[in-house]
C-alpha cells in the first residue's frame, strides 16, 4: 500500500518531450528556408523538435569536435536540405552520343512529366500502357553559378502567427511572474530565429557546364525510366542544366561550417534547458510554453505539407523559361519505340547530324529474336524512305521461313508501328510548331541552324 501511495503522487510532465515532438516537421520546415524569399527572417518562434533539428543539421559541421558532438555522414549543404542527392534517370543524347546517368535536376524533370496530364492516347493493341512526354526547352538564360529563382514570400508570411503567439505567451508568462517559463520560451525564440537566419543566409545556385563546345549538335535525347520516357529537345546549352546541372548551396564558412555547428549547439542547449527546467515552472507557465509549441508545430506542419520537391520543380520550370510539354499515351512498347523514333527524327535539320533510327529502336526494344530483327529492319526501312505514305506490311517473300505464330506476332507488331505512325502524323504539326518556337531564339547561338524552317 505504501508503494502504491508513493507512485500515486508521481506527476509525469509531458513538456519534457518538447525537444523530440515535431522534429520531422521542424526539419521539413527548415529545409524550405532557401526556397522562399525572406524566409530566413521569419524563424523567431519557439519551435519544437530542437534536438532532432540539431542532430540533423549539426552533421554539416565538419571537424573532429563537431563530428563527435553530431556524429553521422558529412553531407553537402544541398544534400542535407534535400536539394540534391536524388539519383536521376539515364540520359541518352541521340545526336551527340552522350549516354550517362543524370542527377537531381533530371529527377525533378521526370517528376514534372509525371504531373503532366496525358493529352492524347494513341489507339491500337493494348499490352502495357506507356507514355511519352516531350519537353521543348527554348532559349535558357540560366548560366553556371546563377542564383536560383525563389518562391514569393506570401506562404512564409504566415510565420507571423507563431511569432506573435510565441511573443505573447512569453509576455504573459513574465506578466504572471513566472520568469522561468518566460526565459525558456525566449530561449526557444532566439535559438530558432538565429538558426533560421544563419542557415537561410546560404545562397541557392545552379551549377552546370560553364560553356558548351561551339558547333555541338542539338542535345535532343531521352530520359529513361522503367515504363515512361521523357524526350528533351533543345540546344546543348539549354539541355545541359537538366542533364548535367544541380542545385548548390553556397554557405559561408565551408568546409567546416562552424556557424552551423554553433547554431546546432544552441538548439541542443535549448533542448536541455527546456527538458530540465520547464517542470519547475508554474502550471500557467507550462501551459503558455506548450501553447507556443503547439502553434509553432502547426505552422511547421503547414510548411511540410507544401512538398519541397514540388516547390523545386516550380522553381526549375521558372528557371527554364516554362518549356512546352506534351504527353502521349501509347498502348505497347513497340508503338512507344516507333513514336519516340519519329519525334526524335524531327530534330534532324542538317545533313551533318547523325541520326540512326535502328539504334533508337534497339534501345527500347532489344529483343534478340528473328521476329524482332525483321520488325526493326522493316520499320527502319520505312522511316528512312522518302515515300509520303509509309507501308508497314510485309509481302509473302518476307514471311518465308516463319511459323504461323511468328507471322501472327510480326503482323501485330507491324500494326503497332503503323498505329504509332498514324498517331504521330495527326499531331506532328503541333509538335513541330513547339519545336520551331523553342529554336527561334537559338539562331544566333548556333549559326549552323539559321536556316531552320517549320516542316
Amino acid at each position: 500500500m505504501s508503494a502504491f501511495s508513493v507512485q500515486s503522487h508521481i506527476s509525469l510532465d509531458t513538456s519534457g518531450v518538447a525537444g523530440f515532438f515535431g522534429g520531422d516537421e521542424a526539419i521539413s520546415a527548415m529545409a524550405t528556408v532557401h526556397l522562399y524569399r525572406g524566409r530566413r527572417w521569419l524563424g523567431w518562434y519557439n519551435s519544437p523538435g530542437s534536438y532532432t533539428v540539431a542532430k540533423k543539421f549539426g552533421q554539416l559541421a565538419n571537424s573532429r569536435f563537431w563530428d563527435g558532438l553530431f556524429p553521422g555522414p558529412n553531407l553537402t549543404p544541398a544534400e542535407a536540405f534535400g536539394l540534391d542527392g536524388k539519383p536521376g534517370p539515364r540520359y541518352w543524347g541521340v545526336f551527340s552520343g552522350t549516354d550517362m546517368p543524370a542527377g537531381h535536376i533530371a529527377y525533378l524533370v521526370v517528376q514534372k512529366a509525371g504531373e503532366v496530364k496525358e493529352q492524347v492516347k494513341i489507339g491500337g493493341r493494348e499490352t502495357t500502357p506507356l507514355s511519352v512526354t516531350i519537353v521543348d526547352v527554348g532559349d535558357v538564360t540560366l548560366k553556371h553559378s546563377d542564383p536560383a529563382p525563389m518562391m514569393s514570400i506570401h506562404h512564409a508570411l504566415l510565420a507571423t502567427i507563431p511569432i506573435t503567439f510565441s511573443l505573447a505567451t512569453c509576455a504573459l508568462s513574465g506578466a504572471s511572474g513566472d520568469w522561468l517559463a518566460f526565459s525558456l520560451i525566449l530561449i526557444g525564440i532566439i535559438s530558432s530565429g538565429v538558426s533560421c537566419f544563419v542557415i537561410g543566409s546560404a545562397r541557392l545556385e545552379f551549377a552546370s557546364v560553364k560553356q558548351p563546345a561551339p558547333g555541338t549538335p542539338p542535345a535532343d535525347g531521352v530520359l529513361l525510366t522503367r515504363s515512361d520516357v521523357v524526350i528533351v529537345r533543345g540546344a546543348e546549352k539549354d539541355i545541359n542544366p537538366i542533364t548535367k546541372g544541380k542545385f548548390v548551396l553556397k554557405m559561408g564558412g565551408g568546409p567546416e561550417y562552424r556557424r552551423i555547428g554553433c547554431c546546432s549547439l544552441l538548439l541542443l542547449i535549448q533542448f536541455l534547458a527546456q527538458l530540465l527546467l520547464i517542470p519547475q515552472a508554474t502550471t500557467f507557465g507550462q501551459l503558455m510554453f506548450l501553447s507556443s509549441l503547439a502553434v509553432s508545430w502547426a505552422y511547421n506542419s503547414f510548411l511540410s505539407s507544401l512538398e519541397q520537391e514540388r516547390i523545386q520543380v516550380k522553381l526549375l520550370w521558372k528557371a527554364l523559361a516554362n518549356p512546352q510539354t506534351s504527353k502521349f499515351g501509347l498502348m505497347s512498347r513497340a508503338a512507344q519505340a516507333v513514336f519516340i523514333c519519329l519525334v526524335l527524327r524531327d530534330g534532324v535539320r542538317t545533313p551533318s547530324i547523325d541520326f540512326k533510327p535502328m539504334k533508337v529502336l534497339q534501345c527500347f526494344v532489344s529483343n534478340d529474336t528473328r521476329v524482332w530483327h525483321t520488325w526493326r529492319d522493316k520499320v527502319v526501312k520505312e522511316l528512312e524512305s522518302n515515300k509520303r505514305v509509309k507501308s508497314f506490311e510485309l509481302d509473302s517473300t518476307d514471311l518465308q521461313g516463319f511459323g504461323d505464330d511468328e507471322k501472327v506476332l510480326l503482323k501485330a507488331l507491324l500494326q503497332d508501328a503503323r498505329n504509332a505512325y498514324i498517331g504521330y502524323q495527326e499531331h506532328a504539326g503541333k509538335l513541330r510548331h513547339d519545336r520551331h518556337d523553342s529554336l527561334l531564339t537559338e539562331k544566333q547561338v548556333h549559326p549552323d541552324y539559321n536556316d531552320i524552317k517549320s516542316v
